[in-house]
Formats: C-alpha cells, structure tokens, sequence
C-alpha cells in the first residue's frame, strides 16, 4: 500500500534542490540509444508501407486504413498485458526485450510475405504488438533508474534519441529505394538487421531492473488505481486526450487551406518532429524545476494555439503558417508526452511501475483515437471550419478539468511499502 501527498500544486519536488546527482543516468542513455535504432528500423518501413501496399501491392486506400487503424487500436490494449507481465516478476528488461524481438522480427515478416495480404497482415499484427509490449517497461525502466527530481530530463534526453532515430528512418528509407531502384525487399533487409542490432544494445547496455520484484498473484494490473493521485492524472491525460485531433488531420488541414503541393506533403510530420527533438530535453528540465503539472497544460495550450492558427491564418507566406503550427505541434508533444510519464512515475509503486504507466497510456491512446474519430465525423457532417471550432471548444473545457483535477508532483509515502 502507498499514499501519494501533493502539497502546493505547481512547487517542484523538495529533492530538486542544487546538488549532485544531476546527469541523467547511464540506464536512461542505453534505453534512448536502443529507442534510437529501433526507431530508425521502425520508420523506415513506416514512411514506405502505404507506398509499397496501396501502389505496389494494389490494396485499396480503405484496406490500408482499415489494417493500419485495427492494429494501433490492439497495440494500445496490448500495453496493459506488457505492463502486468514486466510487474509480475520484476522482468521489465525481459518483457522490453521481447517487444523489441518482436518488432525486428516482423521485418522479415513483411520480407517473406511476398504480396500475400494475409501475412502482411500478421507481420504488421507482430509489430504492433511488439510495439505495445515494449512501451510501459521500457519507461518504467527509465523511471527507476532515474532520481525523482531528474525524471522530466530523463524521459527529455530518451524521447529526443527517439525523435532522432523516426527522423532519421524515412531518409535512410528513401536513400535505399533510390539506392536501388525501388527495390522494398533492400529497406525490409536493414530494418530488420537494424532492429536486431536495437535488441543486441538492449541486451548488452542496460541492467536488469533496479526493483525488488512483486509476486504471482499479489500483482494487480488495475492497482494503480487505489493512488487518488493517480487516478486524477489518468482522467485528466483522458479527458485532454479526447479534446486532441490527430495529427493527420492537422497536416490534411495545413495542406488544404495553403493549397501545399502532395509532393511535400510527407515533410510536414518531419517538421513537428524536428521542432519535438530540440525542445523535448529543456521540456523535461524546465518540468523538473516548476513542478510537472504546469507544463503538461501549457503544452495542451500550444495544441489551442495550433487550432487558432488553422482558424484565423495569417495573411502572407505559405511558411507563415506551416512554421508556427509545426512548432506549436512540436511544443504539445515535448510538454506532454515525457511530462505526463514523469508526473504519473512517483504516484505509483515501484513494484506496480509499468502496470500503472502501462494504464495510463492506455487510457490516453483510446480517448485520442476517439476524439480523432469524433473529429472525422464532425469533418464529414459540418465541414472542417466547424469540426474545428468543436474542438477548440472541446480543448478548453478538457483545459478548465485538467487545472481542475491535476495533482502537482505526486510522492509515495516512504514510510509505506509499495508492492
């Protein structure tokens, strides 16, 4: 059992005070450099599969986004199982590891598949759920190893070395298919050895879990619940997920309204995540120093302004525009996505680390795809001034109940056990 206390709610944790201990831990750079390879494995097949299965294989643009929604929405509940497997026995190396082995090899998948639609279909399923097994162990790994006052820097410094790894894929991508002439089989090949060299660092590079393991039955996936900090953080990161349109729909609408030719259409994501890379780590560093609740909003208040932005574009350049949104989207995503993981860390036990996390992505990832979809459908009834306007609207009020409900930096109570 633990209680988690929060005092005033924007004051930095007490442990942040000037003194040693400051770097960000060597366990944190092993994860960042694996992320960084996997990454760059990942994406090189990312930024060529719609290429090479809608023009290549002839599927239909429908069959594509069925396929491709059907398995994010299974990586997002896979987690939950990741998280409880990694708790169970103290195994959040093991468990990443397979996640990662998972990924690599789904590569090969997609290489021995030929152009059956059925075993695409598999390889894609194994990927995705490598992906989803890996995600809570890997930050829950990060989260203890790290002191409490440095966990905003070290989840900054892990997710800039994964931005790294998804803007270097689709160059690496594309100077292969060039390189040979159009030849996916050549991409498939590195990215699938580049994923198993992600596993080998893994394997070699970061220590097992610095955690006593909790045991057999006493593991309850759901027993992050019990925290009341916790639970406030996960329905306010659900709340807020709901009120956020995806960021298709955001670069769909940046090139509809500015008339942007379809050839640089695929550079707008490369923007937002060039803009993520620079600003993840001093995100991370400022979140440490203020306290972690205050970031995580404003971030959400860089996401209005990409809104406000798409509402009331200013009069001049194309880059007029397409600058500032793809920095305010890089904003909301520095501000968010390592804060959120750094102020939910220390409301939960260590030996219920990855369930917790694993919980909480969760819970975000679903409430994101159904304000997508709400997004969609709103797009399709109204149009896309209107659909905006909804979720502008939308945002503000999720904003009111996050200041609302968010905790400041939530502690456990020491003098607790935690399993």
């Amino acid at each position: 059992m633990y209680l988690a206390t929060t005092g005033r709610r924007d004051a930095p944790p007490p442990s942040a005070a000037r003194g040693p201990g400051r770097r960000v831990p060597a366990t944190v750079l092993a994860l960042g450099t694996v992320s960084l390879v996997t990454d760059v494995s990942s994406e090189m097949v990312t930024a060529v599969l719609p290429l090479y299965l809608v023009a290549g294989l002839g599927l239909s643009p429908l069959q594509f986004g069925f396929l491709d929604g059907l398995f994010n929405g299974a990586a997002a509940v896979v987690r939950l199982l990741g998280g409880h497997a990694a708790d169970r026995g103290g195994r959040h190396k093991r468990v990443a590891g397979l996640g990662y082995t998972l990924s690599a090899c789904s590569r090969l998948g997609l290489l021995l598949a030929g152009g059956a639609t059925g075993q695409i279909a598999a390889a894609l399923a194994v990927d995705r759920v490598g992906k989803g097994i890996r995600t809570a162990p890997r930050d829950a790994l990060i989260t203890l190893s790290s002191p409490p006052h440095l966990l905003g820097r070290a989840f900054g410094v892990h997710r800039a070395m994964d931005t790294t790894g998804a803007l270097l894929g689709p160059l690496a991508a594309f100077a292969l298919l060039w390189a040979t002439a159009d030849a996916y089989d050549a991409v498939f090949v590195v990215s699938f050895c580049t994923g198993l060299l992600g596993v080998l660092l893994l394997v070699l590079y970061v220590p097992a879990t610095p955690v006593k393991p909790s045991t057999g039955r006493r593991v309850n996936p759901f027993g992050a619940l019990r925290s009341t900090a916790f639970r406030r953080i996960l329905c306010a990161a659900a709340l807020l997920g709901a009120a956020t349109v995806g960021d298709s729909f955001v670069y769909l609408l940046l090139q509809r309204g500015l008339d942007i030719p379809v050839g640089w259409f695929p550079l707008l994501p490369l923007g937002s995540a060039a803009a993520y890379l620079l600003l993840a780590i001093p995100a991370g560093r400022i979140a440490d120093r203020i306290g972690r609740r205050l970031p995580f909003l404003y971030g959400h208040v860089a996401l209005l302004g990409v809104y406000a932005l798409l509402l009331f574009p200013a009069d001049g350049p194309a880059l007029a525009l397409v600058a500032p949104v793809l920095i305010l989207l890089g904003v909301f995503y520095a501000a968010t996505d390592g804060v959120l993981m750094a102020l939910a860390a220390p409301a939960l036990p260590d030996g219920g680390r990855a369930g917790g996390l694993a919980l909480l992505q969760t819970a975000q990832a679903l409430t994101r795809l159904l304000g997508t979809a709400g997004f969609g459908a709103a797009w399709t009834v109204w149009g896309p001034g209107q659909a905006l306007w909804a979720a502008a609207a939308a945002l503000l009020v999720s904003l009111a109940g996050g200041w609302a409900l968010l905790p400041g930096t939530p502690t456990a109570d020491p003098e607790r056990p935690t399993a």
